[in-house]
């Protein structure tokens, strides 16, 4: 369930802090309950910065991220500004802009892949919001509210927007955000969805006025409360699931309550959304519950990830945070299927040579070699064109 704080003596928690998936900002000088709230469930799962930007503490209001980048707007000092890229994950890119709209966190709603902004935002700030935060742009307006920053509250499960919006527009929304949206409210009624709460994909904090009926469709829609054991496997499916698989299977091995298990169903579900076509199986594996699997791949430190290819241990790290495992997935990927591309035009050349030969056997002309060269790559050119449109295929040099 979500978490109920306040900010001192104000509810408007997402005023004073800015939650994603990859970091948390929080006001500086804030109360040590403030604090403490996100570190409960944030701690060593993603870095919590204390900050200012431009001396002031409304950095929900100043700023907007994702876990691709964040945008800080010209009043940001440099002290401010290397605080943060000193204090961020290496894959976060943090760039001030020069925008007549400085109050980026009230003219611009994103999570990880869409963004909507401000209908005034100038041409520059919108492709420095699609470049540095790797997501589509759209200008768009709420219910008429042009401080769309203001009136959604979004995660890439899904969203809240102002309580007025029509059915069509919410419909509309849906489809341009490409996650499901409900109209609602915060704090006991308020109508500033995104400054009475902060939410990412696991978790969500709302200010302490936040009735349980609106905590209810916080948990519904952002899918809060959703069972985090659908990866788990037991010793009873170890050989069917892993060691007989033929496609590489990813297991990470568990002990208790750690990782968390909210933010390790974040992660799962990320990898299988990216890789899941027939490219790669996703597994957790608590070592308590299963230690003879433990015992007999010697997992002595937790957590431990292993890929396995029908049964075999090809890689193994002591690494559970997103971004690592996504590495370490993509270059196993990449070198399974790239070399899956090298020999499928081995093959298509080895067809092509060997009918060759078997029509001259048969009394035919031989080809000329331009022309036998020119079937193989023709031959090549339509076998890459079936498979190229493959998720993991996408990218690869070939």
């Amino acid at each position: 369930m979500a978490t109920r704080l306040q900010f001192e003596n104000t509810c408007e928690v997402g005023v004073f802090s800015k939650l994603t998936n990859a970091y948390c900002l929080v006001a500086a000088g804030g109360s040590e309950d403030f604090y403490s709230a996100f570190e409960s469930e944030l701690a060593d799962v993603i870095p919590i910065v204390k900050t200012t930007i431009g001396g002031l503490r409304i950095i929900g209001r100043l700023c907007v991220g994702n876990r691709n980048g964040l945008l800080v707007p010209h009043t940001t000092t440099d002290q401010e500004l290397q605080h943060l890229r000193n204090s961020l994950p290496d894959q976060v890119v943090v760039q001030r802009i020069e925008a007549r709209l400085s109050a980026l966190g009230n003219c611009i709603v994103c999570n990880d892949h869409v963004a909507l902004v401000h209908m005034d935002l100038d041409n520059e700030t919108e492709e420095i919001v699609s470049d540095v935060l790797g997501v589509e742009v759209f200008r768009q307006a709420i219910a008429g509210n042009l401080l769309v920053g203001c009136y959604c509250a979004l995660s890439n499960r899904g969203g809240i927007v102002y309580p007025h919006t029509s059915e069509e527009e919410l419909d509309n929304l849906s489809t341009l955000l490409r996650v499901p949206l409900v109209a609602g409210t915060v704090n006991r009624g308020s109508e500033v969805i995104s400054g009475g709460m902060a939410v990412n994909d696991w978790t969500a904090f709302c200010g302490s006025d936040t009735t349980e009926t609106e905590l209810s469709v916080v948990d519904s829609i952002f899918k809060i409360g959703q069972a985090c054991d659908i990866y788990k496997i037991s010793e009873l499916e170890w050989d069917s699931l892993v060691t007989k698989s033929e496609i590489p299977v990813m297991v990470m091995f568990t002990q208790g309550g750690w990782p968390p298990r909210r933010y390790m169903r974040h992660v799962m579900d990320e990898l299988d959304s990216k890789y899941r076509t027939n490219r790669f199986k996703f597994y957790t594996l608590n070592i308590h519950e299963e230690r003879s699997i433990a015992i007999r791949y010697d997992i002595f430190n937790f957590p431990t990830t292993i890929i396995f290819k029908s049964g075999d241990e090809m890689a193994r790290v002591q690494r559970w945070h997103l971004y690592e495992l996504e590495r370490l997935v993509k270059r196993y990927n990449d070198l399974v299927y790239t070399s899956k591309l090298k020999g499928d035009v081995f093959q298509t050349t080895l067809y092509t040579i060997s009918r060759e030969r078997n029509q001259i056997n048969h009394g035919e002309t031989p080809t000329p070699p331009a022309q036998l060269i020119g079937r193989i790559d023709k031959l090549v050119h339509n076998r890459l064109s079936s498979i190229k449109e493959q998720p993991m295929l996408r990218g690869l040099a070939v």
